[in-house]
């Protein structure tokens, strides 16, 4: 393992909330000693089409919530996501709590403030999230201990949040049989998300992983709960000793053929801004169509 605090006897109450239209999987994650609670991955609803943002899946998150009276802490975002938009701030705004990212959003935002030709007034520094996690921060929802782990491939900001014997793996990880996520947008890497998962994978066997999204392979039912056990037993792209040259080899070829997320253009310019839509000089909400930058 690592120097990485696990402590597998805290069983944090965990309720998911699955937004079928960008197959996401967001949740509440309460410590299991007190009323408080973080938020990890939460959606933001858009008709793409019609340019209209509403919020209907945060809100049953913040009704949910409140029934129970519990107390936000913590609203955690695995990663930059690109096929879902973030209601963090919606949410921040209704209940309080910290929004937090790792550290590696700045080169997230370079990159992506060159796509979308951002002015000098986007800054690309972080400053848009309350928490920029380093690898191994540690961090408390109520008494309960929880840390961060940098797993970069997918994305280069990637963080895998572990919270007591529950992990949050974000798009590091998918079900067995759906195996890992692309790693060919920019910053990417087919070779360090294998290493990454390696990382996750030498967990205790007893781990809980939540994914943050899940596509029902096959035809079965959504899923998003497994173990570190049975990934590596089980998982269809590293399990069973699969090695890194396997890995990159079907990433590579399988990145290749996959298309651009339908919410994509949308996702990045307002995830890199903590989940704040950009504006006009005006100041109206505004999103730009790169053409031929994606």
């Amino acid at each position: 393992m690592t120097n990485y605090p696990v402590n597998m006897d805290i069983t944090p109450d965990v309720k998911a909330f699955f937004d079928e239209a960008t197959w996401t999987i967001s949740y509440v994650v309460k410590d299991p000693e007190t009323k408080k609670c973080a938020v990890v991955d939460s959606v933001m609803d858009i008709d793409y089409a019609a340019g209209r943002i509403t919020y209907d899946s945060a809100d049953e998150i913040i009704k949910y919530i409140e029934d129970e009276g519990l107390e936000l802490e913590w609203l955690i975002e695995t990663h930059v996501h690109a096929d879902h938009l973030s209601a963090a701030p919606y949410i921040q705004k209704k209940l309080g709590g910290k929004i937090g990212i790792g550290e590696h959003i700045k080169t997230v935002q370079d990159v992506f403030g060159k796509v979308f030709n951002e002015g000098t007034e986007f800054q690309r520094d972080g400053s848009q999230f309350d928490k920029l996690f380093q690898d191994g921060d540690e961090y408390m929802v109520g008494n309960m201990k929880c840390f961060a782990m940098h797993t970069p491939g997918h994305t280069p900001a990637c963080m895998v949040h572990t919270m007591g014997n529950a992990s949050f793996v974000g798009d590091t990880l998918f079900m067995p049989d759906g195996g890992s996520a692309r790693a060919d947008f920019p910053g990417g890497d087919a070779g360090i998300l294998f290493d990454s998962i390696q990382k996750v994978l030498e967990l205790p066997d007893d781990m809980r992983l939540f994914m943050c999204h899940d596509y029902g392979p096959n035809g079965r039912d959504i899923q998003w709960e497994t173990t570190v056990g049975d990934e590596k037993k089980h998982n269809i792209h590293v399990g069973e000793g699969k090695t890194k040259e396997e890995f990159v080899k079907f990433r590579t070829e399988r990145d290749a053929q996959l298309a651009m997320p339908r919410l994509i253009i949308p996702s990045l310019q307002v995830n890199m801004r903590a989940g704040e839509v950009p504006t006009d000089k005006d100041g109206n909400p505004m999103l730009k169509v790169p053409v031929n930058g994606l």
